[in-house]
Order: C-alpha cells, then structure tokens, then sequence
C-alpha cells in the first residue's frame, strides 16, 4: 500500500508542478532580435577588363586582371610587344589589338555600367588622319565616323571612349562598321555604376 500510496504521490506532483524540460520560461522565449534573419548583402558585380588580342591573362601595374580575348564576333588579333605607348598608365593594353570584328556581346546581369573601350593606332600601314574610320555603337550608343588617329592625337597614343550605358536584356552589346579600313580595339573595360 505504502508503494501505491508513493506512486501516486509522484504522479501528482508531475501533473501540478508540469516536467522541467516543457516549461515555458521569458528565458526560453525567442527575442524580436534572435527572429528576425540577416539577409546577405550581395556584392556588386566586379569590373570586367579583357584585353583584346591575347590568349592569356595579363596583369596591369595596379594588379588589375584583364581578361584574354573574349566575347568577340569575327576579325583577326595581332600582338606588337615592341611598341612605346605614350598617353597611359597602362600601356601593355595596347600591344595587342583586335581588328576586322563586327560585334562584342558579354552576359550581364541588368543594371548600370560604365563601358571604357581603349584604342591606339598600333599599325605602321596608318600613318596620318582619315586612313582608319569606323562606327561602333554600345548599347545603342552611337559613334559614327570614328578616328583613333585623331582621337588620340596621332600613332602609338592611347584613346579611351567612356560610354554610361544601361542592360536591360542581360547582355551587353556592341557592334562595329567598317568605313575605312577595319575597326579595331585595344581593350574594354565593363563598370558596374551606383
């Protein structure tokens, strides 16, 4: 009886004073700031740069990547590692060169960007004004009648044309037109703008 008489007693103070493990105390309470979830930033895409007529890498004075050629459609490439390039900070950009192309697409996700496109007359056959004009347009963005020559203020100088332009179908696209001579490009740059 003494053993019935305890069992009961135990049970009943189970159901009176409830199992430690189930109790709901402030303590065991989730706090506003413990609920509400960190969402990651997410990082801005980085600067694309390729450089034109290469098939490596190539890293500037500053520790900028550049890509080799990439994303063009159609032309020849030519590399003239024995040049002096005056007019920039970054002149092994333009010891190479693609020319003869006739588009440059490069998946983007939508946004802003600052499109830098770098020229310079490398080619000996070229050797005034009016010799090599072409058009090119960047995402819509015309330039008609375009001179490196003149542009850069003679050979072996470098040019580059800043474009502000907007992606609004997860590409960037540029297209190029023969006028005189063959189109030809030293190196692009690709900025995400805020």
């Amino acid at each position: 009886m003494k053993l019935l008489i305890g069992a009961v007693s135990l049970a009943t103070g189970v159901l009176f004073t409830g199992c430690q493990c189930c109790r709901n105390t402030s303590a065991d309470k989730p706090s506003a700031t413990s609920m509400t979830t960190t969402v990651p930033a997410v990082p801005s895409p980085a600067a694309i740069r390729i450089k034109a007529g290469t098939t490596a890498p190539f890293t500037d004075s500053s520790g900028n990547v550049w890509l080799a050629d990439q994303g063009f459609a159609d032309g020849e490439t030519v590399e003239r590692a024995d040049l002096k390039i005056e007019n920039t900070e970054v002149p092994g950009v333009y010891l190479a060169e693609r020319y003869s192309m006739t588009a440059f697409a490069k998946p983007l996700p939508n946004g802003r960007y600052l499109v830098k496109l770098h020229f310079a007359e490398t080619y000996e056959g070229i050797t005034g004004p009016g010799q090599r004009v072409f058009s090119f347009n960047v995402e819509g963005r015309e330039f008609k009648d375009f001179d490196v020559w003149v542009k850069a203020g003679g050979a072996l100088r470098a040019y580059v044309e800043t474009v502000n332009v907007q992606v609004t179908d997860g590409k960037l696209d540029i297209s190029f037109t023969s006028n005189i001579e063959n189109p030809e490009i030293n190196g692009l740059e690709i900025i995400p703008a805020s």
